[in-house]
């Protein structure tokens, strides 16, 4: 699809309804995201999500998913080490998964994923798990020595054996810099129209979620009518390279 040039669309998935849903509206990948620890469990953070919380969301995913490609996270601290992540992915892969995800530069770590045969996903710029070292949820990247670093780490992920990237919280013109410069799709929230693709919390895009919806987010449910149709307005306007749009992006 990067080849192409086709916007890829994505969506968070964490039962098997929406998955249902997200499959018939024709999204191209559902991720099932730590993020659930706020969405579905209430919590302030992704931090006390686990594994095993992983595991059922995804196994609930998949029960309903018929051609949507499936990606889920690895939570906090469950890939600490590389064997620890592949005892880890492995468990997710049982359930459905078909690549997982995790944060940060850890390029040893990918690199022994994907010898055991596991796809994986990165994950650069704001990023959840460390909110503690972070202090807030903010945009990241827009220092020019910041910046410089998440291009490094995104080369670097690429060379490690990742085939995708998901790019959170950063200046637009840094996001159409790095999907320039990586032949794996880049996936945005809150880059940018110019990613090979975007990603959006459910929740947020339903306008449902706890609390404030990300500036980065847009609800697609208030102008459709009703669930399927804000799904299938959101992979359009994706695909059309219509969402998002200037006040969405950093």
């Amino acid at each position: 699809m990067k080849q192409r040039g086709e916007k890829i669309t994505c969506l968070t998935a964490y039962d098997a309804s929406f998955s249902a849903l997200i499959d018939k509206a024709g999204i191209d990948i559902m991720l099932v995201g730590d993020s659930l620890g706020m969405t579905i469990q209430g919590h302030s953070s992704t931090l006390p999500v686990t594994i095993n919380d992983m595991a059922y969301h995804a196994r609930c995913v998949n029960q309903a998913r018929l051609r949507a490609f499936l990606v889920a996270d690895l939570p906090f601290m469950t890939y600490s080490t590389p064997s620890n992540a592949a005892k880890n992915a492995a468990k997710l892969m049982q359930n459905g998964v078909q690549m997982v995800k995790l944060e940060g530069p850890r390029f040893e770590t990918v690199s022994f994923l994907v010898a055991q045969g596991v796809p994986v996903c990165g994950h650069l710029g704001l990023l959840p798990q460390s909110i503690n070292q972070l202090g807030s949820y903010g945009i990241q990247g827009k220092e020019p020595i910041a910046a410089d670093k998440i291009m490094a780490d995104a080369q670097g992920l690429e060379a490690a054996g990742a085939a995708l990237l998901v790019l959170e919280c950063v200046p637009a013109l840094l996001a159409k810099t790095i999907s320039a410069s990586l032949k794996i799709p880049v996936i945005g929230i809150g880059a940018g129209v110019d990613c090979d693709g975007q990603v959006l919390v459910l929740q947020d895009m339903l306008g449902i979620s706890i609390g404030k919806i990300p500036r980065f987010s847009k609800n697609f449910l208030q102008d459709a009518g009703n669930i399927l149709a804000s799904l299938q307005n959101y992979h359009q306007a994706v695909k059309q390279g219509q969402f998002p749009a200037a006040e969405h992006s950093f």
